[in-house]
């Protein structure tokens, strides 16, 4: 048994998880307590996770290989074996779950949703129970729906959910990612819906269930916005070209890579000029994004033996003084050695038996509660004799089936000021659990996403009103306007911080020092206050001030250089991944943070770096770094364990279909589905090492089949065999996909100016219906009379006031030439 360090300061200290099933998203979900200092119990079969075989494997022990992954999605955990399916083994685990705060149960991964009618704890009825713990289930596609029954994996939930189809170059294959990238965004998911139901355990436990498949569209839900505003593109574009701007990339520079975007006017005559060629800013084809990447090849000409020039560092430092999106596309030796990373603690320490390698810190920056940095992994039951103790058994706590589905974050007030994708995720998760989030515009600075291109339409069309983007991350949200540049707008909104729990920004470091309403300002009113800021790099490093989007953020973890094909460039996905993994980050961050303010009654800021929670996608990558010297060169959709595994073409143009083989049985079924029964004569085959070695001619025996039939004939035949396998489905056929129709997880709704609209709804259910939206986006300002009125107490005549000096509004403003703010109506 590993000798844990003492935790009792820590966020998560004397709660008691269960962690339950196989796959990283479970471990990365059990990783964010145990890292946080709750007791982890990690139950694994005798045979132990999948997980455990992921090169690089530790040599150091002399019990047992480990994964170097594994071991750092483990650490600070314990871990027992169930010998059995005995009725004494499951007796046992029953016991010991009723002693739990929570379970995270991940064993319809493997054994399919009957596993969710099968409560760990051994009571079918649960309001007959001694105890109830939190439940939290992670299953491929949901409990109900026509996928329900699927045979899952990571990457056929990508494929089916839009999220691999864009990524690639035209002729594809398209790509696929890391399954742990995946996987990081279940598992914070499972984490979050946890929390908020410790956030909410007044009102007794609650069981939620998770569908992968979902979450793992929130990572392009951008894209389905575009669709329905007719921005979106029909086919995919390419490697490194993004679809609403160019350059979008990564470029080749006399020493390294460089990361660009160029997004608005300023920055690409910025770039122009830095490349020796000021001309072409003023070109009318390359005056906007959207216009520029329908001249990509054009602009490459001049761009590509421009920025060979200089070396990446040189580009980066040049760039950076004109403030223009630029970051290094660092190697994992190079990431590794990045001082801003160090001096914030990103790279930690893990132990597994006698070997020591680094990897990720968990990305809270909580401070004082944790997490703690880096730990031990346990071998294979290591602890299995404390837990079979009556000490260990003895009940802790008691708690009952919640009885009315009452939002757990009811309670909580949040102000939001937040724009664009990442922070106004972070605010809707908790707008989603049932916070009241008031979301502070201004009307001369409303949130980009709005719309970024301020012409005469852009006002006088409220155009503002009519971005599909805003309206899906901005549900169940209150709008206000004020204008903070100006102290009666400060004033305001600082009486709205004493009646607040808790600010989540997103803007630019030096904004709100600037405005004199940084947290040191912020909790002179309210000391209980927690803050979360999401800059790029985080505040107070060298690179604090970069200016970075959700691709930027993708370019500086590293991550392009794992992406894709050796004969590609380091390639970025086709969407702003940094983004929605920053908003994911964001939000488990805050509700964590509240959860330590609920238990102490103080407040803090998290000082959150939207590039370190980008880190754990790259985990594999850095540990393999850390342990071998040197990563393997990528190698486009090979699995480190399925095979086959991949992208297959199928008939019809631009036609593809998810396969993953996952076992030997799965082989054999594949074989008789393909019918090429001769490669059964070969016994290298029936074992998963051989059939890689024989990749090559397996994948043509595979795709001279698939090429014969459509994709979803392909992905039916497969998965009636018992085999993983999904339409790589382009985001518009995703909004028509008829298992989350079926699942209620788009719902039409009507919202002013914009009309009906497709909007998705939470992705965390208690019971199989899909959660409510309980009011759409609000319009500019929708809110501030309400707001004003219920929570401050002003009469009409001061609100007035506030709107006759332009203080707040309903209408988009800008200045005139004097500097006057005009209303434009």
């Amino acid at each position: 048994m590993i000798k844990h360090e003492p935790t009792s300061q820590l966020a998560l200290a004397g709660l008691r998880v269960l962690e339950i099933g196989n796959g990283a998203a479970l471990a990365y979900a059990g990783k964010l307590f145990a890292d946080f200092g709750a007791e982890v119990i990690k139950v694994e079969e005798l045979d132990g996770d999948a997980l455990r075989s992921v090169p690089p494997l530790l040599t150091g022990s002399a019990i047992e290989s480990q994964s170097a992954l594994n071991a750092w999605l483990n650490t600070n955990k314990r871990n027992v074996t169930l010998d059995d399916n005995s009725f004494e083994e499951l007796a046992w685990l029953s016991r010991l779950a009723k002693t739990c705060d929570v379970v995270l149960d991940a064993r319809a991964l493997n054994e399919g949703i009957g596993a969710l009618k099968r409560p760990v704890y051994g009571e079918s009825d649960a309001a007959n129970v001694e105890n109830v713990p939190i439940e939290v289930y992670l299953t491929w596609f949901g409990e109900s729906g026509p996928y329900s029954s699927f045979v899952g994996t990571t990457a056929v939930c990508r494929a089916l959910a839009g999220a691999v189809y864009g990524s690639g170059a035209v002729e594809g294959p398209p790509h696929l990612p890391h399954d742990l990238q995946t996987g990081i965004v279940a598992g914070i998911g499972a984490f979050s819906s946890a929390i908020s139901a410790l956030l909410g355990e007044s009102d007794g436990s609650r069981r939620y269930v998770l569908s992968i498949h979902e979450l793992a569209f929130s990572v392009v839900e951008m894209e389905a916005g575009m669709v329905q505003d007719g921005r979106h593109p029909k086919a995919r574009l390419g490697v490194n070209r993004f679809c609403t701007t160019h350059p979008g990339g990564i470029y080749k520079t006399r020493q390294g890579w460089i990361g660009i975007f160029a997004h608005t006017d300023p920055q690409w005559t910025a770039l122009c000029s830095a490349v020796g060629h000021p001309e072409h800013a003023q070109d009318p084809r390359f005056m906007s994004g959207p216009t520029r990447i329908k001249h990509a090849d054009e602009i490459d000409q001049f761009l590509l033996p421009a920025l060979l020039t200089k070396t990446a560092q040189e580009w980066f430092e040049e760039l950076g003084k004109a403030k223009f999106p630029a970051v290094l596309v660092p190697t994992m030796e190079e990431l590794l050695v990045q001082q801003v990373h160090r001096e914030r603690g990103a790279f930690v320490p893990v132990k597994s038996g006698a070997s020591q390698f680094e990897g990720v810190v968990v990305p809270f920056p909580l401070g004082d509660v944790g997490p703690l940095p880096g730990g031990a992994a346990p071998m294979k039951g290591a602890d299995n004799q404390f837990y079979r103790t009556d000490q260990a058994l003895a009940s802790r706590v008691r708690r009952t089936r919640a009885k009315v589905a009452v939002p757990p974050l009811r309670k909580i007030r949040v102000i939001d000021l937040t724009m664009g994708w990442a922070g106004p995720l972070a605010t809707r998760t908790l707008a989603d659990f049932g916070a009241e989030v008031i979301k502070v515009e201004g009307t001369q600075y409303p949130d980009w996403w709005r719309g970024t291109h301020y012409t005469e339409a852009f006002y006088n069309e409220r155009l503002y009103e009519k971005n599909s983007n805003f309206a899906l991350m901005n549900r169940n949200k209150l709008g206000i306007t004020l204008d903070l540049t100006r102290q009666q707008g400060r004033a305001v909104l600082l009486d709205l911080v004493k009646t607040a729990d808790i600010v989540i920004e997103n803007y630019s470091t030096e904004v709100l020092p600037k405005l004199g309403l940084d947290y040191a300002a912020l909790s002179k009113v309210n000391d209980r206050l927690v803050m979360v800021s999401m800059p790029a790099f985080g505040s107070g490093n060298k690179w604090s001030t970069t200016r970075a989007y959700g691709g930027t953020l993708e370019q500086a973890s590293g991550l392009p250089h794992h992406t894709g094909f050796p004969q590609n460039p380091p390639s970025l996905t086709s969407y702003a991944y940094g983004d929605p993994i920053g908003g994911w980050n964001g939000g488990a961050a805050a509700l964590l943070s509240l959860l330590v303010q609920a238990r102490t009654g103080k407040g803090r800021h998290v000082n959150l770096s939207q590039v370190e929670c980008m880190l754990p996608m790259v985990a594999p990558f850095i540990v393999e770094q850390s342990v071998c010297g040197k990563t393997t060169p990528r190698s486009g959709n090979v699995h480190p364990l399925f095979a086959p595994h991949g992208v297959y073409q199928c008939a019809g143009h631009d036609q593809w279909v998810v396969l993953s083989v996952t076992n030997d049985a799965q082989w054999r079924a594949l074989v008789n589905v393909i019918k090429a029964h001769h490669l059964c004569t070969d016994s290298l085959l029936n074992h998963v090492e051989g059939r890689r070695l024989q990749r090559q001619q397996i994948d043509a025996h595979i795709s001279t089949w698939s090429r014969q039939r459509s994709a979803d004939s392909a992905m039916l035949e497969l998965q009636m065999a018992g085999i993983g396998a999904g339409v790589v489905k382009p985001i518009w056929r995703v909004l028509d996909d008829p298992h989350l129709s079926d699942r209620g997880f788009f719902k039409k709704i009507s919202r002013a100016y914009l009309g009906k609209y497709l909007a998705t709804t939470p992705w965390f259910r208690e019971t199989v219906a899909a959660t409510k939206i309980v009011r759409p986006a609000p319009t500019l300002g929708e809110h501030s009379h309400e707001v004003f009125s219920r929570v401050l107490g002003m009469t009409q005549e001061q609100q007035q006031a506030l709107q006759d000096c332009g203080i707040t509004g309903t209408s988009a403003t800008r200045k005139t030439a004097q500097g006057v703010a005009k209303s434009v109506h």
